[in-house]
């Protein structure tokens, strides 16, 4: 099928308010009245917090409100259902340089900072740890009440790996240490809250997920979710970043009720590298086996995370660490032992590919070698133990689509593989690695996705109010895409609302590569039902078969024969008369069949085929 608009190269929905700066991220919106808030983290990395004294913060002109860990509900929040370790501020023991102690909300920024040099914390040093090996051994400091720091664990295995690495002709075991990375996306986080005479809180965040942290505002702040509307405005960046709740969204929240007047925090670029999430340290211990003609006979992976002082995405850091391990290639004998370790460092978190790139660095790179030690091409290893669509896995995985043998092949031969492996000069080198990864996983909350297409009756543009946050990838220009293909419209008709949880449907967020997935399959069916109103009406007036009718270059027509129907406006304006001014509304929603992945680990030591990957070529 030939599209008009989807595919096409068209100008992103936001491209002229970014470039004229019209467009509004947290730190350029202005409230009448609006205070600086500002948070104080702990400069100890584990220690137990005796006495927090704001006093003389509080006697500080210019300051209008202060919070301690001591005067808030004392409730954890966090990504994971019953993974929940984190209090909005800290109140018995600060855990990691950076940990939040308390906030304050002054007229100006230089007074808000001065008023957190004035607080005054007694702490006592307490044992800290830093490596999740150690953090592991018996008898090591417990930074929360988890036996041996192990905060979740996924131990599975299928085949028979003894008897593999028995067959094996070649087998390695190396060590490989993958570093913490910061996301240091272009904007840092920010909020800005007010608190009305009716109870309800307005939240402007840099945020991924606003019915989630709506979830967790409403569990730390003590009230029904309902009191909170989340609105997203223009974020810069998140990559799975700004996924959390971080002290910036409570306190501001907060002290926007304390003080009855608008707090916003915008973290310092220092604090967006200490205080909000990062790529997890990982200590990976791999065992590769292969036999002489290339094929893998067995694998092994022991793999430490260090997840820093809580937990965040932990159960599903190390539940995708073992997907990834599996994938792209078909390992018949495999085992695997993940541990997420507390450590008195920066939180680990979502990023880009959750647990995908430091497996996956391990396994490639043990490849690798094991087939340089047997004097095998690792293209050609690669080859023969890619992965097939619809070929039974010993996981019991559904590899519904699969493209990795085209892939290597093509990259190989454009990049003369066969010329230039084991031929360069000395100091110069070319690599090859693969991988795979899934789309559209949930949240661990909830998965489905909602829209509504709007028709404005009076000229006959469109308004489609989606949950889904665009953070830079262009999703409201990819939605808005799929609506006007549908009604057969340009991007000119097309208006947007999204990620406003007063206004828009629900939606879980932007994560996993899965928002064109699920919130355009839901705006998709919106613009359906909008159109079936439509054609109901249109289908009268030309006197043709509803079936028959066409939406395109802003016609509605009868199939072959284009001259008889009607404009976009005048089949709009054919529905008013008809209905007597009724609005058309259309509904959408979808659900994909897949479930939480933590839940896909069966008791048999198996993994669920309920899941479906795709695997592709890097």
């Amino acid at each position: 099928m030939e599209y008009s608009v989807v595919g096409k190269s068209v100008p992103r929905i936001d491209t002229f308010p970014k470039a004229v700066g019209q467009a509004q991220f947290v730190e350029d919106i202005v409230l009448p009245r609006m205070l600086h808030g500002k948070v104080l983290h702990s400069p100890l990395p584990h220690a137990r917090i005796l006495n927090v004294d704001t006093s003389r913060a509080e006697r500080l002109p210019g300051v209008k409100g202060v919070v301690t860990g001591a005067g808030i509900p004392k409730r954890t929040f966090g990504i994971v259902p019953k993974a929940h370790d984190q209090y909005a501020l800290e109140v018995e023991k600060v855990r990691y340089i950076g940990d939040n102690v308390a906030a304050v909300a002054a007229l100006d920024e230089e007074t808000a900072e001065e008023a957190l040099s004035l607080i005054r914390v007694d702490y006592e040093p307490l044992p800290a740890l830093f490596d999740p090996e150690d953090a592991m051994k018996p008898g090591a400091p417990l930074i929360h009440e988890v036996a041996n720091n192990v905060s979740a664990s996924c131990i599975k295995s299928f085949g028979d790996p003894d008897a593999g690495f028995a067959e094996a002709d070649y087998v390695r075991e190396d060590t490989f240490y993958h570093q913490a990375v910061n996301h240091a996306p272009l904007e840092a986080h920010g909020a800005l809250a007010t608190y009305d005479a009716r109870g309800k809180f307005i939240i402007w965040s840099s945020t991924q997920i606003p019915f989630f942290l709506r979830r967790n505002l409403a569990k730390t702040l003590a009230v029904p979710e309902r009191d909170i509307r989340v609105i997203k405005p223009h974020v810069g960046g998140g990559f799975g970043q700004k996924i959390d709740m971080f002290a910036k969204d409570f306190a501001a929240a907060w002290l926007a009720r304390v003080t009855g007047r608008p707090v916003r925090i915008v973290y310092s670029r220092e604090e967006v590298f200490t205080c909000t999430r990062q790529r997890h340290p990982m200590a990976i211990h791999l065992k590769t086996g292969i036999k002489k003609d290339g094929t893998i006979s067995a694998q092994a992976c022991w793999l430490y995370a260090d997840g820093g002082a809580y937990n965040s995405t932990a159960p599903l850091i190390i539940a995708n660490a073992a997907y990834f391990f599996m994938l792209p290639y078909m390992v018949r004998n495999l085992r695997f032992e993940g541990y997420h370790v507390y450590t008195n460092k920066p939180v680990g978190g979502a990023m880009r590919g959750h647990g995908l790139p430091q497996v996956r660095f391990a396994c490639d790179s043990s490849l690798d070698m094991v087939a340089r030690d047997a004097g095998l091409d690792p293209v050609e290893v690669r080859l023969k133990n890619a992965l097939h669509a619809n070929v039974p896995h010993p996981a019991k995985l559904e590899i519904l689509s699969c493209g990795l043998t085209e892939a290597i092949e093509k990259a190989s031969s454009s990049m003369r593989w066969k010329e230039r492996w084991a031929k360069l000069p000395h100091g110069h080198g070319i690599g090859f690695a693969c991988s795979g990864s899934a789309s559209g996983v949930s949240n661990m909350s909830h998965i489905g996705s909602g829209a509504i297409v709007k028709i404005q009756q009076d000229d006959g543009s469109v308004t489609l109010l989606t949950g889904a946050a665009d953070i830079g990838q262009g999703a409201e220009s990819v939605l808005c895409q799929i609506v006007a293909e549908e009604l057969g419209l340009s991007m000119d008709y097309m208006r947007v609302t999204a990620a406003d949880t007063e206004l828009t449907p629900l939606d879980p967020g932007t994560f996993g590569s899965g928002v064109t997935l699920r919130a355009g399959n839901a705006a998709r069916a919106a613009a359906l039902d909008a159109k079936r109103q439509i054609v109901d009406v249109v289908a009268d007036v030309l006197e043709a078969n509803p079936d028959d009718l066409v939406f395109r270059d802003e016609r509605v027509y009868v199939k072959g024969s284009p001259d008889k129907g009607l404009s976009w406006n005048e089949a709009i304006k054919a529905v008013q008369y008809a209905d007597r001014d009724m609005p058309i509304v259309g509904h959408g929603f979808y659900q994909p069949d897949a479930v939480e992945p933590t839940t896909l680990l069966t008791q048999e030591g198996n993994f669920s085929p309920a899941y479906s990957f795709m695997a592709q070529g890097a």
